[in-house]
């Protein structure tokens, strides 16, 4: 794809034509040289300061669904997922107290493999339905086996034992009969 990319520019600059109708060039420039690796740009990226916390909780819901379709791996640094999770933070930062927003933020950087921020967001929040006593045992097991790998194992104990009370997994399991 990037091997396309470059030679699209390529073709672009060494277009050596003399047409006197620019506007012909230029859109067909602007259509070769679109980045070939992101195609699911979103065509509104509204400022989610700009917006209102609901208004903001809408959009993060319409870009996830989005990137869904358009990524077969969620990461934050995909586009869809970041302006997602960009409004979800807007609308858990503007009503701080609104637990649907709270949750899906959680969600969302769990999604996007984001742990810690997944780890910290579930930690803020009471009385987990099952679902998310899941996803926030998962964040907690990343954390404990990262911590592991460096070789810090009190780190790991504490995202074991935190994972553990929210959910018991295998993985949580597996890296508890590692620990000392």
């Amino acid at each position: 794809m990037l091997t396309a990319f470059a030679l699209a520019g390529l073709a672009a600059a060494q277009d050596t034509s003399t047409t006197t109708d620019t506007t012909q060039t230029t859109d067909t420039t602007t259509q070769d040289t679109a980045p070939a690796t992101d195609m699911a740009a979103p065509a509104d990226m509204s400022m989610p300061a700009t917006m209102s916390a609901s208004d903001n909780y809408a959009k993060a819901q319409e870009f996830a669904v989005q990137a869904d379709v358009a990524y077969p791996v969620p990461f934050y640094d995909r586009t869809l997922w970041k302006a997602s999770v960009d409004h979800a933070y807007y609308a858990a930062a503007m009503e701080q107290g609104n637990r649907d927003y709270n949750a899906y933020l959680a969600q969302l950087y769990t999604k996007t493999q984001w742990w810690i921020n997944a780890y910290n967001a579930w930690s803020k929040l009471t009385d987990l339905n099952d679902t998310e006593k899941q996803w926030a045992s998962l964040s907690a097991a990343k954390l404990a086996y990262l911590a592991l790998q460096r070789g810090d194992t009190e780190t790991a104990r504490m995202y074991v034992d935190k994972g553990m009370a929210w959910a018991d997994s295998a993985s949580l399991q597996a890296i508890m009969k590692r620990l000392p």
